[in-house]
């Protein structure tokens, strides 16, 4: 089950960076590059918690959103193309004096022969740089 975990430091603040990850709106494949606007589904929105489904070329996930306690944001697959029930995403943000520390850890269990294809071949070989730049690159548009 490939895990990857990252940690970036941002100039934005933890509820700039909460903000983007909790905006479904149709900017947002600008920011996550993953979850383009022909996939994008929020089946259920309350003030901590989402129930969306997001994705990109042919892979697809739901995701409950929990950011209950809003400096430690869950993501837990619901249902997917590609990916298990076990697979998911977590992100803490720890303010720092200038901005916020980022820490991402990403779950993806495969459920099928795609997700095996994605997650053992293409992430295992390209996940890090992959994941680690689309968060970077999220980081840095909000600074």
């Amino acid at each position: 089950m490939p895990t990857f975990t990252f940690s970036e430091t941002t100039t934005a603040t933890p509820q700039s960076v909460l903000d983007a990850l909790t905006d479904f709106g149709p900017q947002r494949s600008k920011l996550f590059p993953n979850s383009a606007d022909k996939y994008l589904e929020v089946h259920a929105k309350t003030a901590t918690t989402a129930d969306v489904t997001e994705g990109s070329s042919g892979v697809w996930e739901r995701l409950h959103y929990d950011w209950s306690d809003p400096h430690r944001i869950h993501l837990r697959t619901v249902d997917s193309n590609t990916w298990s029930n076990k697979s998911g995403h977590e992100w803490v943000l720890t303010p720092q004096v200038r901005g916020t520390r980022v820490d991402v850890t990403v779950i993806r269990d495969p459920k099928n022969l795609r997700g095996r294809v994605v997650g053992g071949l293409l992430l295992r070989f390209t996940g890090r740089r992959l994941i680690g730049g689309q968060l970077r690159s999220l980081l840095t548009g909000l600074e």
